[in-house]
Order: C-alpha cells, then structure tokens, then sequence
C-alpha cells in the first residue's frame, strides 16, 4: 500500500506541471471538438433513442432521477461560476505574481477545491435539493420531463465517448508522455515497447464490454445512489485494464500476469481515484493521464522489488 500511496502522490505532483497539463489540454481538446462535432449531427438520433429508453420508466423514477441528474447539472453549473467569479477578481492578480507553469497548477487546484466545495453543500443539503426539484418536475407536462432527461441522457453518452476516446489516445500516443517522465526522474531506464499491440487489445475488449454492461445496466442509472455506484464501477472496468497494460508493457519486457495478479487490488484502487476526475467535465480529460502517470510510477517501484 505504501508504494500505492506514493504513487498516487507522485501522480498528482505531475499532473500539476505544465507540461503535462499542456500536453492533456491539447489532446482533450481535439478530442471534445470532434465529439461535439459528431454531436450537432447526431443530436437528433441520439435525443429520439434517450427518449425511447426513458419512455420504458415508470414515471415516479423518471420524477426522482431526473431531480438527482437535475441537481447534479446545477452542481455543475455552480462549480463553474465559481471558479469563473474568482478568477474574474483574482486572475490577473494571480498571474502577475507566478510563473505559467504554477498559474496553470493554480487553475486547477482552484478549479478542485470549488468542486470540493459544493459537493460538501450538496451532500449536506442533498434531500432538500431533492425534494424541491422533484416538486418542480410534477409541475411540468409528461413530455416535458421526458424531452429534459433525454437531452441530459443523449449528452451523458456523448461524455463516455469522450472519455473512452480519451483512453485510446493515450493508450496509442503515450510513448512522448512517458519518456519525459522515465528522462525526468528515471534518466538511466530504457522504455520498453513490446506488448503494445497486446495493451491496445485490452482497451479495445474493455471498451465492448463497458458498453454493453451500461445498456444492460441502463435502468439501475435511474436508481438514487445505486446509479453512482454503478458508473464509477463501469469507469473502473474500463479503465483497470488499460493503465496496468499499458504501463507494464513499457516496464518490463514480458509481462507476467501472476505479478499483475499479485497487485490487482493496488490496480483496482488506483483505478478507482482516477475515475473520480470522470466527475467533473474538463477534468475528466485529465484521467487517463494521471492514471498512466501514477500506475507508470507505481510499476517501476514494484520492478525494483522484483
């Protein structure tokens, strides 16, 4: 565990750097532009398919889901303005006094701590946002309610899309990533490069099967705290395999699925704090990073014990 928690920490120092966040902010980017492409031309069918999946709801869970996913879009709006409100007084204060790399660190930090922040006040106050939302949604036509969650659901798919593709991008381009770390704190260390194919394969099967389980698990997503429970679960599934093959690959020269077994509960628990930037749009193009960072660091620990 002790190597897992230095690990972690290791991961978050270097998420933090500016050219790590350089090298994200890019590739999220291209990454979110498509999808949003993809997106304005689609919206219609992906709309047309939400509400035929919603339509097979009983309408007490459409109500009590739709206060939850309501909440949850007014959570975000908040953490947003939030952290645009403070960087409309304190940014170019805050500019004029740090270097770019640490004004980008800031960003962020500011950025986690608004989140931090309301969630706090949601947990605390969550049955009266509830209740109120609720309330409000039984005012509303059928069909308005319908239409409000199928947009909110059409662009919940379009969200794991970005996140799967991101995990692709950095299974496939991670080589320039990964060697300014191993030339940064392992300068004397070779990267290996021989069970990629083998790496992309996982993701790949992963991927099938996450997106089949998420139909299958559709309704438990209209389920108040069980959804939750269900798509971090989801989000660890699809992410598990990717960072610990990928990152193994480039360590040893041949991977040993019985050391991999050995430390699958290390895997699973990494696995499990890089899903948590899946929370927050924007941030989530920073998972797959951090956890290629953090896994990457933990198997080169593990290597020297072996």
């Amino acid at each position: 565990m002790k190597a897992t928690l230095e690990s972690i920490i290791f991961g978050f120092h270097e998420i933090l750097t500016w050219h790590i966040i350089k090298y994200a902010l890019i590739s999220g980017l291209i990454v979110i532009s498509i999808w949003i492409g993809l997106g304005i031309f689609i919206w219609d069918s992906l709309v047309s398919i939400s509400i035929g999946f919603i339509g097979l709801l009983p309408l007490k869970m459409m109500i009590s889901d739709g206060a939850t996913m309501l909440s949850m879009f007014i959570w975000l709006m908040v953490v947003f303005l939030t952290f645009a409100f403070v960087y409309m007084f304190l940014g170019n204060f805050i500019l004029s006094k740090v270097s770019k790399e640490k004004y980008s660190a800031i960003s962020l930090l500011l950025m986690i701590l608004s989140a931090v922040f309301w969630i706090v006040v949601w947990i605390i106050n969550r049955d009266i946002f509830h209740t109120k939302i609720a309330l409000f949604l039984k005012t509303l036509p059928y069909t308005t309610v319908e239409h409000s969650l199928a947009y909110l659901l059409a662009g919940y798919i379009i969200y794991n899309a970005i996140i799967i593709s991101m995990l692709f991008i950095v299974n496939l381009f991670n080589k320039p990533l990964i060697e300014h770390l191993s030339t940064k704190h392992y300068d004397s260390d070779e990267i290996q490069q021989h069970n990629k194919l083998k790496s992309f394969k996982y993701t790949l099967k992963d991927t099938i099967i996450f997106v089949i389980i998420s139909l299958l698990a559709f309704p438990l997503l209209f389920v108040p705290f069980i959804n939750f429970v269900v798509q971090i679960g989801l989000w660890m599934w699809l992410t598990k395999d990717t960072i610990q093959y990928n990152t193994a690959s480039l360590v040893f020269k041949e991977i040993d699925k019985s050391l991999l077994k050995k430390h699958r509960v290390d895997v699973w628990f990494i696995s499990f704090i890089t899903v948590f930037f899946n929370l927050i749009p924007i941030f989530n193009i920073f998972a797959p990073f951090f956890g290629e960072i953090t896994m990457f660091h933990y198997w080169k620990k593990i290597e020297k014990e072996v």
